[in-house]
């Protein structure tokens, strides 16, 4: 693989940090700014919100510049809302921070997915991907941890300078790696990227993601009091037994770039059917420790064998103009991380069993495995027929190539 995707996940691996560590950091930041955890709890949504607004906007406006100066100018504005965040005089100078931070989150993944695919050959596309997302799910197991335990030994705002220092390493990266002329400008500009948009395909390869990841998100944002009133583990076990996550994650992750090179509609149909069967089992197996270890890691693993087939699939809908879609889809995944928490926290509120959110991700992922079943017989029935043998699209189509169905 080229080194140019090393870039991307240097990347990747800053903007991960950043987006989990809020998590860890709460407390610290409440006392320090002297407001309650609820209230610091608004800085996680103003990252989210960041995320919505920005993903699509960004890629809109910058669809007529070439695709590496808009990576980098992403890591720019990354980099100036995290320090902005380490030196915010108060609650909130970090809420418009953090929502600042959050900005180039989605249009960063959006066109470094499809910067990733031109460089490399159609085969190992998906993989090319995987391997951008590996910086996200390492990050779930070394930078926020790290970044956890600096902030509280250091001050919260240390941790917020490190993640820029990340993202200058970033920058440099990009600048050095990521060859000019594989990374143009869009022929069709911000017509084409809009006109994306209209497709039925792509509305759909986004409603798996907003189904599919919020499946995983009702039971995740729910996993720590599952741990410990249901598996019996103390608060302090808690951070590992996320890290197990992080490990599935990055199993799934790597999987899935791999398998979806050969499949990519049976990779992301069978990713969401293991990830509806791991939290129907979440009850049972939150029953015991070993067993509870097993259940984190589980999720991480079936969630994430998802990732690289949906961004795929909505790049290859929107094959003619697919930075937008792309992005779009970072979006979606965000939607889906406030939905699927919303959902969650339902079932429990209607007095269910702690393991009930699981339930309730379940279904979601059942709502998705339905819409990934709908998309197909979209496409079964507006894909031409090319002979008694139908082959199945398991790349991005390129210009020189047929496109398979």
């Amino acid at each position: 693989m080229p080194l140019a995707l090393l870039a991307l996940a240097v990347g990747a691996f800053g903007i991960g940090t950043t987006e989990f560590v809020m998590m860890g950091l709460l407390p610290g930041v409440a006392s320090d700014l002297h407001i309650s955890i609820p209230t610091a709890g608004h800085l996680v949504s103003a990252y989210a919100l960041g995320v919505v607004i920005g993903a699509p906007l960004l890629a809109a406006v910058t669809a007529r510049m070439p695709r590496r100066t808009v990576l980098i100018g992403l890591m720019v504005l990354f980099v100036l809302g995290n320090a902005l965040s380490g030196l915010a005089p108060g609650y909130h100078g970090l809420l418009a921070a953090r929502f600042l931070s959050g900005l180039p989150h989605g249009a960063f993944f959006g066109v470094g997915a499809v910067v990733a695919t031109h460089l490399v050959a159609p085969e190992r596309k998906a993989r090319s991907v995987s391997l951008m997302f590996l910086g996200l799910t390492v990050a779930n197991i070394a930078g926020v941890p790290v970044a956890t335990l600096a902030g509280q030994h250091l001050g919260w705002r240390v941790t917020f300078l490190g993640v820029s220092a990340v993202g200058v390493a970033a920058i440099v990266s990009l600048f050095l790696l990521i060859p000019r002329d594989d990374a143009p400008a869009p022929a069709g500009g911000l017509r084409g990227e809009l006109a994306a948009l209209r497709s039925l395909p792509v509305w759909l390869a986004l409603g798996t993601t907003v189904a599919g990841f919020g499946a995983l998100f009702s039971a995740y944002s729910y996993v720590t009091p599952m741990l410990t009133d249901a598996a019996g583990y103390a608060d302090s076990s808690v951070t590992l037994l996320l890290a197990l996550f992080g490990v599935g994650a990055t199993i799934g992750n790597l999987a899935g770039g791999r398998l979806a090179d050969l499949s990519l509609r049976g990779t992301l149909l069978g990713g969401m059917t293991a990830l509806m069967a791991v939290l129907c089992l979440f009850p049972l197996l939150m029953g015991a420790p070993w067993s509870a270890a097993l259940a984190v890691t589980l999720l991480g693993t079936a969630a994430f064998v998802t990732g690289s087939p949906l961004q795929l699939m909505v790049m290859e809908k929107a094959s003619a103009a697919p930075s937008l879609a792309s992005s779009a889809n970072q979006a979606a995944f965000n939607l889906a991380n406030a939905g699927g928490a919303w959902i969650g926290g339902l079932a429990l509120a209607a007095g269910f069993s702690v393991t009930s959110p699981a339930l309730a991700g379940a279904a979601l992922a059942a709502l998705g495995l339905a819409v990934a079943g709908l998309a197909y017989a979209v496409d079964r029935r507006t894909a031409p027929q090319p002979g008694p043998e139908r082959l199945v699209a398991t790349h991005v189509p390129e210009p020189t190539e047929s496109v398979r169905g």
